[in-house]
């Protein structure tokens, strides 16, 4: 449960008082409403975003790459994302939680899709997302059909970063009417939201003009439903962040200076100081 203090006045109204559910994403996209979403992977970071008003919270397969020092999201396991998504669960009360099925634990089929799927829905997800447009329509639908709600990915999909070349844009010229078909397939298939990532934002504007469901960017323009970032990115915690995220902070500055102050009163012997311990 959340403790930390909630947004001033200043801060948007949420689009929900209490647990953010999958008919407030909806209402969201009838009415115009912005969604937003940020990743997060613990317990000492989710709750800080949730004050902040963030509608969903996606705990992206991205911890690999954030967290636990992999060069892509490929290494990450099931056990991993149960972990972080209890994590995130156990610290938040009002935001949507979406956890990422991880490379391997979907692909194969609806079976393992929807073993894969379980485990993080008991650890506390809301929601899970997955990989891919039409080949994988069957697999979103029968998640669906077994209650567990679906976000769709489409655009660059970095499970996928060895057959695309890396992180490049996806769905010029021709590939863009390839994805709106796919996204009119996931979203037929009964997906509640779908992620557009590194798309030409004219592509990205269509698709969430043609579609019911609501569309969240990520370097895919102003014309998307809501945007997604990673939160390591979006706060400044490294030198380098990609080109189309805006970095509302510089943590990672502000840490690595806390972090010398830190030594520098353990060498001088100005900390402990007074009050910070007690004579015995």
């Amino acid at each position: 449960m959340s403790r930390i203090t909630p947004p001033d006045a200043h801060s948007p109204a949420p689009i929900s008082k209490g647990r953010v559910r999958l008919p407030h994403i909806a209402a969201a996209k009838r009415s115009g409403t912005r969604l937003t979403m940020l990743t997060a992977y613990d317990a000492l970071t989710a709750p800080l975003l949730e004050a902040a008003g963030v509608d969903m919270l996606l705990v992206g397969d991205s911890l690999g790459n954030v967290m636990l020092g992999h060069s892509s999201t490929l290494p990450v396991t099931v056990e991993d994302m149960e972990r972080a998504t209890a994590s995130v669960a156990r610290s938040t009360s009002r935001a949507l939680i979406v956890a990422d099925l991880p490379f391997g634990s979907y692909e194969d089929g609806p079976a393992h899709a929807f073993a894969s799927a379980t485990r993080l829905m008991k650890a506390g997800a809301h929601a899970v997302k997955l990989e891919g447009g039409a080949p994988r329509a069957h697999i979103i639908r029968s998640l669906v059909d077994a209650g567990i709600p679906v976000c769709a990915h489409l655009g660059y999909t970095p499970q996928s970063e060895n057959t695309l070349g890396g992180p490049r844009m996806q769905g010029r010229g021709e590939a863009g009417q390839a994805m709106g078909a796919d996204a009119r397939a996931v979203q037929e298939a009964g997906a509640f939201a779908l992620v557009l990532e590194m798309v030409p934002s004219t592509v990205a504007a269509r698709i969430t003009a043609d579609l019911d469901i609501p569309t969240i960017g990520i370097g895919a323009g102003p014309d998307t439903d809501g945007q997604v970032l990673v939160w390591s990115d979006m706060a400044g915690m490294s030198d380098w962040t990609p080109s189309f995220v805006r970095r509302f902070g510089e943590l990672g500055s502000a840490l690595t200076a806390a972090a010398c102050d830190y030594v520098a009163a353990v060498r001088d012997g100005s900390f402990p100081g007074e009050g910070n311990f007690k004579e015995q």
